[in-house]
């Protein structure tokens, strides 16, 4: 059995050897350089073309977008100021517009009725002391005349919302209640929103409560076209 397979070892041996020093035809090595390359598919680039290739880069694939059209609000003027600045790093340029709408709003933020004018006036500066500056003094509703109104909202949940951010400052005396009134409010509206723009805005959101990030109106996203 170990002479059968020495004799296979030096068979084989003797077969690479005649294969590797030329002495068999089919490999000599102007066959094996015909195998490995196939002239008819070589071809010469001009001096243009190489300059071309090398100063060629692949263009970065375009960032997903997940929304036409995004909106922020809504908010109510004396808010704007302080959400444009937070907007301001964002470098949005000509994609962010504002939009105004006219709401009817059902509860409110307020201080009940002072008993004059001079007390009004005395809370308001209380207020502004405070870091709060989105108020006014009702004057023209009799019932809630010399009330200092703090914000009016949709919803409850918003007006808690807006009441918990007062409370927080110090402001200890301003109650929800409700309110049917009309009331201009503020959207800020955002086109080609990427992914990670998205997650900013909603990130920028949360520190302004009671508001909401959704998609554009219907009407909205056809003036953006």
């Amino acid at each position: 059995m170990k002479i059968a397979f020495f004799l296979l070892l030096v068979a084989n041996l003797g077969f690479l050897a005649w294969s590797y020093l030329g002495t068999g035809p089919a490999f000599s090595e102007a066959q094996l350089m015909e195998q490995q390359l196939n002239p008819q598919a070589i071809r010469l680039l001009s001096a243009e073309q190489v300059a071309a290739l090398a100063t060629e880069r692949p263009k970065p694939p375009p960032k997903p977008i997940v929304a036409a059209c995004l909106e922020l609000g809504a908010f109510n003027p004396g808010d704007v100021a302080r959400v444009q600045q937070a907007l301001d790093p964002l470098a949005l340029g000509p994609r962010l517009s504002q939009r105004r709408a006219e709401e009817i709003a059902s509860y409110w933020v307020f201080m009940p009725p002072q008993r004059d004018r001079q007390a009004a006036n005395q809370k308001a500066g209380e207020l502004r002391k405070l870091g709060v500056e989105d108020f006014f003094v009702v004057q023209e509703d009799p019932k809630h005349r010399f009330a200092i109104s703090l914000g009016v909202f949709k919803t409850s949940e918003a007006a808690q919302a807006r009441l918990g951010e007062l409370r927080a400052k110090g402001v200890r005396t301003a109650k929800v209640g409700p309110r049917e009134t009309p009331v201009h409010k503020i959207y800020f509206t955002v086109r080609e929103v990427p992914e990670a723009l998205a997650a900013k805005l909603n990130e920028l959101r949360q520190g302004f409560p009671g508001s909401e990030l959704k998609t554009c109106p219907l009407e909205e996203k056809r003036s953006g076209n």
